[in-house]
């Protein structure tokens, strides 16, 4: 099913971008090898997975995972950016503006943000999912994206270097940056489905829960692994004098912290009456993953 998911998606990203006969070919291009860049599709897996728990129908699913994972593609070429962390390796390819430039690469990420709401507000979209839930997926994507979301988180990191950030700022920081659009996926599965508010409330829970425990894992793994392994740079958060989990507790305590919250997710699963067994599996893959 992992894979079903994975080549749905894929189908519809590419089928969505515009052709590359055009004067702009190369923004398509610039957008098209990042989206390429694959990883492992985390987000458009959480909405088709939480579709399918709330019963609904998958085709309903794909425009929110296209959409999710517009945003998130966008956000890395932003964040590997010399104005923001400055990487020249994503995914274990060179970055985006490495290859395009840092022009182009900024303006890629600028179209598949607006890209992303372009596919969820489609006649396509509202047909599968109904009117209200098209509106209501827009809104979700955009505040957990925007300003208190994903790029609030993003400010909250950069202005936090040098300053010895505490463990309080470190969670909203992780929470918004990382965990936010971990949620949207997961509320975007449970709408394209027309779930009901107990649902969402669970599929909220549990997409914090991993969210932070992604993070956390993260800041492990740029302490143990390889640049290889991992696929880009490591190390690079003490180069930049950020304060991360690792640094303010320690692996052993981080480790514990991944393993609770872990658990915390699981838990959250029993508001839903379907088979949650493949969301239990997915929260220990993601706190067991290496790279």
């Amino acid at each position: 099913m992992k894979n079903d998911y994975i080549s749905l998606t894929e189908k519809t990203l590419f089928d969505f971008l515009p052709g590359g006969d055009c004067r702009e070919a190369k923004l398509i291009e610039s957008m098209k090898y990042s989206l390429e860049a694959g990883g492992k599709r985390v987000r458009p897996r959480l909405v088709f997975e939480f579709n399918a728990l709330c019963g609904g129908n998958p085709e309903a699913a794909a425009a929110p995972a296209c959409a999710v994972e517009m945003i998130h593609t966008y956000s890395l070429i932003h964040d590997d950016l010399p104005c923001m962390d400055d990487d020249d390796l994503r995914r274990g390819k060179p970055s985006n503006h490495k290859v395009f430039g840092e022009d182009i690469a900024l303006l890629a990420g600028d179209a598949l943000q607006t890209m992303a709401f372009e596919i969820l507000s489609c006649d396509k979209a509202a047909e599968l999912m109904g009117e209200k839930a098209s509106r209501q997926s827009v809104n979700t994507l955009a505040r957990y994206a925007g300003a208190t979301g994903m790029v609030g988180g993003q400010v909250i990191d950069l202005i936090s270097e040098n300053t010895g950030a505490p463990v309080e700022v470190l969670r909203e920081m992780d929470y918004k940056k990382t965990a936010c659009l971990i949620k949207a996926a997961c509320d975007l599965g449970c709408i394209s489905a027309n779930a009901d508010e107990a649902k969402l409330k669970a599929a909220s829970a549990y997409a914090e829960c991993i969210g932070i425990a992604f993070q956390i894992q993260d800041d492990i793994l740029d302490q143990t692994s390889s640049d290889e392994e991992l696929g880009k740079p490591v190390g690079s958060d003490n180069q930049n004098s950020k304060s991360t989990y690792v640094s303010l507790l320690g692996i052993e305590k981080c480790r514990e912290l991944v393993d609770e919250l872990t658990q915390s997710a699981i838990e959250a699963l029993s508001a839903f009456e379907r088979d949650s067994e493949p969301l239990k599996e997915f929260a220990l893959e993601l706190a067991r993953r290496k790279n």
